[in-house]
């Protein structure tokens, strides 16, 4: 399996709330474009983390019947990565090495799982590069 480029949650929330219009629409230019030329994913952890904010914590909230569009037409075309205790290792060696929290690790390690060449996140060092994954906050102004 190899695409792209990986979307954080982080990206999917902004998406969805479109309390900062700028932050919004690049949002769902990188959403659109990794669905439309299927170039993008995602995985399990994704789903989880996006799901639980867009219904429990986010300044907007999703009905259940928004929720299950929001899975279905967005989500699910772009997951790729399942858990496995193959990623879990890799997540672990990536944890001790780089320091990061054990959930950013996931993310990192789904990222390279998938062959993406870019992980889109502000939740880590933009520019960072990770064997051949490079970190890029698409905000970053």
């Amino acid at each position: 399996m190899s695409v792209e480029f990986f979307i954080d949650t982080n990206v999917f929330v902004y998406q969805l709330e479109h309390i900062d219009t700028r932050r919004a629409g690049i949002a769902n230019e990188l959403i659109e474009r990794g669905i439309a030329t299927r170039t993008a994913c995602i995985s399990f952890q994704v789903i989880q983390e996006c799901v639980n904010t867009a219904i429990r914590k986010a300044e907007v909230r999703l009905t259940e019947d928004q929720m299950r569009r929001y899975l279905e037409d967005v989500l699910a075309p772009l997951y790729r990565v399942q858990p496995s205790v193959r990623l879990y290792r890799e997540s672990l060696d990536i944890h001790f090495r780089y320091r990061f929290g054990f959930y950013d690790s996931l993310i990192v390690g789904a990222a390279m799982e998938a062959g993406c060449k870019t992980l889109y996140t502000e939740d880590l060092q933009h520019g960072q590069r990770i064997g051949g994954l490079t970190i890029i906050n698409p905000f970053r102004t």
